[in-house]
């Protein structure tokens, strides 16, 4: 689905900071369910604890949980539930909805962008046209949509 780059404005990075928020809290739920799911059978199997023994596979399953939901909502719409209450969209350069793979390459973009106190984010105030750190290397941009009646 293409979108008229006319009609898109650039979003302010609070509004995209809300977003944030709102998959924050989503995402607590389902990583909540996701390391039960682990965790419970393997403490009633074995007796011990998890993440004293495989901390780093916990890790890496928490961030494949974490790159699927993205990936799933940037390639299904380009749209989170956060970012789809703040009426944001994730579109690419020339419009269109991202692939899987820009999808992943962009999570993977955004860790180092959002992880130094979200320097990657705040770039954004400053540039011409309100691109992020990690929106500018995968060339992706988002936008936030006029409001609907």
């Amino acid at each position: 689905m293409e979108l008229d780059l006319s009609l898109a404005k650039k979003p302010s990075v609070l509004r995209r900071l809300g977003a944030m928020l709102y998959d924050t809290l989503l995402l607590t739920g389902i990583l909540m369910i996701a390391v039960g799911i682990i965790v419970v059978p393997y403490g009633l199997l074995t007796g011990e604890e998890l993440y004293k023994h495989h901390l780093l596979l916990e890790q890496i399953y928490i961030l494949f949980i974490i790159a699927a939901f993205y990936v799933y909502f940037w390639t299904h719409g380009g749209q989170t539930l956060g970012m789809r209450a703040w009426r944001l969209r994730l579109i690419t350069a020339d419009g269109r909805t991202i692939g899987s793979m820009l999808a992943i390459k962009r999570f993977l973009w955004a860790i180092p962008s959002l992880a130094l106190f979200g320097v990657g984010l705040w770039i954004s105030i400053f540039d011409r046209e309100g691109l992020a750190w990690h929106d500018r290397q995968t060339q992706t941009r988002v936008v936030l949509l006029p409001k609907t009646a």
